[in-house]
Formats: structure tokens, C-alpha cells, sequence
């Protein structure tokens, strides 16, 4: 544990697993509360609606890809609220290029840093179009009252 401390990857590939863990346990945890029994419990037997297996999706995180196992059910009514739905990707680097564009970083040497520090390459063109979705906000900053 000591010698991960001195070395980002495994910190980062840690805390990776602990996530993937969690929100698997939470995934499983909230179909639980949908049925109202555990797997396997006696109550659930014959009761028109049971556990179905699961389908996987894979994240982005900042901590590196994890892999999801969401639970779903026979009738097909649980819908789970832990996960966006579609989603496969946190919004770190976006929320990075928007601060960024925000403090007056060019949009070529934003991808730059987003390149060097995340290895996740991005166009000038693909930053200037996710700085645009701000530029009302920032404008509206810009333009508040200092009182």
C-alpha cells in the first residue's frame, strides 16, 4: 500500500476498481428495493416478475474505464437511477475545457493541455464547439453587477 501511494497508476487503478465495485453493489442494491426481496429469498417465487440477468456498459472516468454490470428484470419495468442513461463517459474533460475557455485559453492550446494531461486527444474545432454551449453564461458573468 505504501509503495502505491508513490505511484499514480495503481492509486488510480485502486480507486478505479473501488468504483466499479460500489456502483455495481448499488445497481444490485436498487433492483433489491424495486422487488422488495433478496435474490434467491422464497417471497419472490411465483410472483409474476423476477431477476433477469444484467447487460454490461463500459465508462469513462477519470480513473480509467469501468465496467458496468446493471441488473435488469424479466418484465422489463426496472429502470435504474444510479447511471445516465446512454451515457458512457464522465464530463471531466468537457467541464475542463469550459473553465478553461472561461479563464481566456485559447481553444488550440486548451486541446493541447487536454492532450498532454488526460491523453485524450481533441480538436481546436471539437473544444470551440463545447466552449460554445457557455458563451451566454460567461457573456452573462461578464456582464453582472460588481455590488
Amino acid at each position: 500500500m505504501a509503495q502505491a501511494l508513490f505511484n499514480q497508476d495503481k492509486i488510480n487503478d485502486l480507486l478505479r476498481q473501488e468504483i466499479e465495485r460500489a456502483v455495481n453493489d448499488l445497481l444490485e442494491a436498487e433492483l433489491t428495493a424495486f422487488f422488495g426481496y433478496a435474490p434467491y429469498a422464497r417471497s419472490g417465487w411465483n410472483s409474476g416478475n423476477s431477476r433477469n440477468g444484467a447487460y454490461y456498459r463500459k465508462i469513462d472516468t477519470q480513473f480509467g474505464e469501468i465496467k458496468i454490470q446493471v441488473p435488469r428484470d424479466r418484465n422489463g419495468k426496472f429502470h435504474q437511477h444510479t447511471l445516465p442513461d446512454y451515457k458512457q463517459h464522465s464530463d471531466i474533460l468537457e467541464d475542463m475545457i469550459i473553465k478553461l475557455y472561461s479563464k481566456g485559453v485559447t481553444t488550440r492550446e486548451t486541446a493541447d493541455l487536454i492532450e498532454k494531461m488526460y491523453d485524450s486527444h481533441y480538436s481546436a474545432g471539437q473544444v470551440s464547439n463545447i466552449s460554445k454551449q457557455m458563451v451566454p453564461k460567461i457573456e452573462a458573468y461578464h456582464k453582472r453587477s460588481l455590488s
